[in-house]
């Protein structure tokens, strides 16, 4: 059986002399995992279309659950990826997020629109770095079924002074209210970049400013909240603030 759908690669691993096993996160049947024969030969045809952040057309031969690819064809390359160490690694955190918070055969059109949507403004550096992560984290939470509550403080009731976020209860509360365990600082321009991210129609997501010390809180506070909420680290994101930690050193030198 043969199908044709669009497939973001989130991650590629070498199989064999010359396979690509791929995972794939796809408009139609969600994440699918597949191999790609011959893709690592010189001359294969699906080489360039298989490659991890390259989002293609495919067509699938489907055996037994099995999927192996049979043609691709690049739709959109994510090129300024590929020349920018920093950039390349916030875009491999990306699609790791999104491979550890999508399920097997279940279409999830809302994530693949958000992370085309980040590579993209990220691959032609629409926004800065710090702003297009904590769009991607704050809205991958909320379709991922971790929404944090914005509202008023639960333990005063009012609506949040100094604003913080909660990272034990998943809500904003005020920074001086009891109770509220771990917090991660927002302030009021922070919290309302939250509350627009987390309803802002997906084309409008990266249309908010803040100054840079309002979005280094929010990024902050958006990474700290999604590492609590998943329970793990990311070795990408890891690297990632590494070289950037290297670049703003070289920049005060």
């Amino acid at each position: 059986m043969f199908k044709t759908l669009n497939a973001l690669v989130l991650r590629e691993v070498r199989y064999k002399e010359a396979d690509r096993i791929l995972t794939l996160l796809t408009d139609t049947d969600g994440k699918l995992t597949v191999k790609a024969r011959g893709a690592l030969r010189k001359s294969s045809r699906t080489a360039a279309a298989t490659q991890q952040l390259t989002y293609s057309e495919m067509t699938l031969f489907g055996n037994r659950g099995k999927y192996t690819v049979n043609e691709a064809t690049v739709k959109e390359g994510f090129e300024g990826l590929r020349g920018d160490m920093e950039k390349l690694a916030l875009a491999a955190y990306f699609a790791e997020c999104m491979e550890a918070l999508s399920v097997e055969d279940q279409p999830e059109p809302a994530l693949l629109q958000l992370g085309l949507n980040c590579l993209y403004a990220l691959s032609r550096d629409l926004h800065p770095q710090e702003k297009i992560k904590a769009a991607f984290e704050t809205r991958l939470m909320c379709l991922a079924g971790y929404a944090p509550e914005l509202g008023a403080c639960p333990v005063c009731g009012r609506e949040p002074e100094a604003p913080a976020l909660s990272l034990d209860h998943g809500c904003a509360c005020c920074r001086g209210c009891p109770g509220m365990g771990e917090k991660a600082e927002l302030g009021p321009a922070g919290l309302a970049a939250m509350r627009f991210l987390s309803e802002a129609p997906a084309k409008q997501l990266l249309s908010f400013k803040l100054p840079d010390a309002d979005l280094l809180r929010l990024s902050d506070a958006s990474e700290r909240y999604l590492l609590r909420r998943t329970e793990r680290g990311f070795s990408t994101l890891d690297y990632w603030k590494n070289l950037r930690n290297y670049t703003h050193m070289g920049k005060k030198l």
